[in-house]
This record gives structure tokens, C-alpha cells and sequence, in this order.
């Protein structure tokens, strides 16, 4: 038995004890010699795993900032921005946008559903073209993992001159992306989920025809200005003071990612999707996602299916693990397990035993 509650949420995930004594390490100065080199290894250790050879960087935020970065640097002031939303964190981006002061557009796909190209391409033969198209990979908020290599091809194939921007938080390192090949502009994640490390950094990928927009565009700020920030960052000096022991952690987790190989990681999160799926079905517990093939490999969500959700959660709590009760208006209803960063599956199977 865990000294803790050992979490299966969708977020922030479970650290391993490794991961976590290192964090306790001394400090050192953010502008060592030694410490500028962690930074420019961390940044070059990024690139393959958001699979790009363009740029690749780090801010101490939550990944929310980068939502509202994205937003600032790659589309100009009053412009537009097309959010392909089915959950409550693609419609969060479509709300930042505003407060941005941009003109957003949703195209929206029931929650529970992924959102289609054959829509997006529909939506942008008929005009006019937005400024960028905002993508959640992964809905966290109802487990649905959206085909993002044909969502971005469709936009590629009908708004070349839109950038194509990707909230990866819950899929970095536990599902397959291919920034380059996607055709992506901006994605970006944060360090408390697949990575299963604390919250507080947030990683990103940039191509360079986003950069080059960037320059364009007025009022970036100051923290998040791409143009000032990725070669900065790339060059081992952020603007600002990072939140050192984390970005030490960051560098040995990226290690440990690359000696379990990415391809072995993202099969091994499938395994984990699938041991809840057959639990669940086992149990008569009916998944939100009618579609197998959207399901989430790094967070699954099921109907309540009759059952009393909280009860549920005491039991995982009674045996040392915690899980989600459901999000927002799902809350209840809905149950979520997050099967994410360095969980195995006889892990998983540990807690899954213990919710009914």
C-alpha cells in the first residue's frame, strides 16, 4: 500500500518516487553554466518527442497560458479563430480567444464525439478563412481523442495560409503526434499529465512559419512573446526565473521517456484503454465514447450506469487510489479514470478491482 493516495486522475497524474526525491534536490542558479545546459539538453530532448525538427521550448505556466499565447502571438488583433470544440476544454479556448480580444467561431461536435475533417472542410469551402484553427487533441473533459492528422490536412488542404494550433495536454508522450508530418504550428502540454510529472512547466512546439507570423502580430506581451522567448529559452535563458527543480525533473523524466522508447509508451497507454474498456464492459458499464475508435487512450470516462459515482470514489479511496468523479455538467453522472504517464496496467487493474 502506497504511502499516498496513488492517482488515476486526469490529472495531475502519479509521480514516481525518483521523479519526486529530485525535486527536493538543492537549488542552483537559474543562469549557471551548468543550469543554461539542462535548459538547451531539455529543449533539444522536446523536439522528438513532439516529433519536430522545428522549435521546441518550455514556460514555467500552466498549459492554459499557452492557450492564451497562442492566441496573442499567431493571430492578429480583431482577427479570427475557428475551435473545433466538443468539450468543455476546446470551449475554453474558443472563451479565451475573446478575452483576447479575437473573433472566434466554434464548430461543434457533440460532447462524446470527435469533430470530423469532412466538417472542416465543409466549413472552409464556405468562408471566409480564419486567421488559425484551434484544436484539443485530446478532450480531457469526456475521454475523446479527436483524429488530428486529418483535421489538420483538412485545414492544410482548404486554408493553407491558416496556422494550425494543437492543445496537447493529455497526449503528449501517451498518444501518437507527429508535429511535422501533421502539419501543426503550435502544440503544447503540460508537465502534471502523460509526462507524469508536478504541474508547472508547460512544453511546446512552434513551426517556423508560426514564429515568422508572430513577428507580425502586435502586442504579444512580454513573458510569452515567441519571437523573444523560443530563442531565449532554446539558447538556455528564459526571460524569466523557471521553476528550477522542475525543469531538472523534466530532464530526467525526458530520459527515462526516451529509454522506454515512444512508440513502447504510446502502446503501453493503448493497453491501459483497452483494460478499462474490457472492465467495463465486463461490469456493464457503458463507455460516454460510443466510438471505440475515439477513445482516449489516456483518460477514459463511463456513464454512472445506475451506479452511485461517489460511492465509487470512496472505494478507490478506501484502497489507496483516487479517481474523477466527473467534469462539470458530467460531474456525477460521469466517471473519468486518467491511465496516464507511468502507470502500468497491473496498476491500473489494482484500482479498477477496487471501485465496485
Amino acid at each position: 500500500m502506497s504511502d499516498h493516495p496513488v492517482l488515476f486522475l486526469p490529472g495531475p497524474t502519479e509521480v514516481e518516487p525518483e521523479l519526486r526525491e529530485l525535486m527536493a534536490a538543492p537549488l542552483v542558479g537559474h543562469r549557471s553554466q551548468g543550469f543554461v545546459a539542462v535548459v538547451q539538453d531539455v529543449c533539444r530532448q522536446l523536439a522528438p518527442l513532439f516529433a519536430t525538427a522545428a522549435h521546441a521550448a518550455f514556460e514555467t505556466c500552466p498549459a492554459t497560458a499557452l492557450m492564451e499565447a497562442a492566441i496573442r502571438n499567431l493571430v492578429p488583433p480583431g482577427g479570427t479563430t475557428l475551435h473545433l470544440c466538443n468539450g468543455a476544454f476546446s470551449e475554453r479556448w474558443s472563451r479565451i480567444a475573446a478575452d483576447c480580444g479575437r473573433t472566434p467561431e466554434n464548430l461543434t461536435a457533440p460532447w462524446g464525439q470527435a469533430n470530423t475533417a469532412a466538417a472542416v472542410a465543409e466549413r472552409l469551402q464556405r468562408g471566409p478563412l480564419p486567421a488559425a484553427v484551434c484544436i484539443t487533441h485530446n478532450e480531457t473533459s469526456t475521454g475523446v481523442l479527436q483524429p488530428l492528422a486529418a483535421l489538420a490536412a483538412a485545414v492544410r488542404k482548404h486554408a493553407p495560409d491558416a496556422l494550425v494550433l494543437a492543445d496537447v495536454v493529455t497526449s503528449l508522450a501517451g498518444a501518437e503526434l507527429q508535429f511535422d508530418a501533421w502539419g501543426l504550428d503550435c502544440a503544447f502540454a503540460g508537465t502534471q499529465k502523460c509526462l507524469a510529472l508536478p504541474p508547472g512547466l508547460t512544453v511546446y512546439a512552434l513551426s517556423e512559419r508560426a514564429l515568422q507570423r508572430a513577428a507580425t502580430v502586435p502586442a504579444r506581451g512580454f513573458l510569452f512573446d515567441f519571437v523573444r522567448a523560443v530563442p531565449e529559452t532554446t539558447a538556455g535563458k528564459p526571460l524569466a526565473t523557471p521553476c528550477v527543480p522542475l525543469v531538472l525533473t523534466l530532464q530526467r523524466q525526458l530520459q527515462r521517456i526516451a529509454r522506454e522508447g515512444l512508440a513502447a509508451r504510446v502502446a503501453r497507454h493503448r493497453a491501459m484503454q483497452q483494460a478499462a474498456s474490457a472492465w467495463a464492459t465486463a461490469h456493464d458499464i457503458r463507455p460516454f465514447v460510443d466510438d471505440a475508435g475515439a477513445r482516449s487512450p489516456t483518460v477514459s470516462c463511463f456513464h454512472a450506469s445506475g451506479r452511485d459515482v461517489k460511492q465509487m470514489a470512496e472505494r478507490a479511496s478506501n484502497a489507496g487510489f483516487k479517481i474523477d468523479q466527473g467534469y462539470g455538467d458530467l460531474k456525477g453522472r460521469t466517471f473519468r479514470i486518467g491511465h496516464m504517464g507511468d502507470h502500468t496496467v497491473a496498476r491500473l487493474q489494482q484500482c479498477l478491482q477496487a471501485l465496485l
